[in-house]
């Protein structure tokens, strides 16, 4: 019985050490926000690998914070009235008809850094 729980005492810790042990394919860096949900850390690099095309998911930054805007507009093609995705939009959207109330219907994903 002893070698048993011996047994199983060591799967346990190997499991536990395997899960730890993560790996991910993301560029960008994990954070918390004030509310406890995951939120990426991307630089301008990262947030280009964004751009909408192929299949890719459409992200944009504006004043800081990186907006998945993939199911918006025309957004999950790349591009929304020339501006691009995978890009910073802070100044061009100075020039756009929007309000930036719009922001708050899209989900943050995460804090643009420079």
């Amino acid at each position: 019985m002893k070698r048993y729980a011996a047994l199983l005492s060591i799967l346990l810790f190997l499991g536990a050490c395997s899960a730890a042990k993560t790996t991910t394919t993301d560029p960008s860096t994990n954070t918390s926000d004030q509310t406890g949900q995951t939120q990426k850390t991307f630089t301008l690099a990262q947030l280009a690998a964004y751009n909408g095309m192929n299949g890719a998911k459409a992200y944009v930054a504006f004043n800081g914070k990186v907006y998945d805007v993939t199911n918006y507009g025309s957004w999950g093609t790349g591009s929304h009235h020339g501006i691009k995705a995978g890009t910073d939009i802070t100044a061009a959207f100075a020039n756009s008809p929007h309000t930036t109330s719009m922001f708050d219907s899209i989900p943050v994903i995460g804090t643009l850094t420079k």
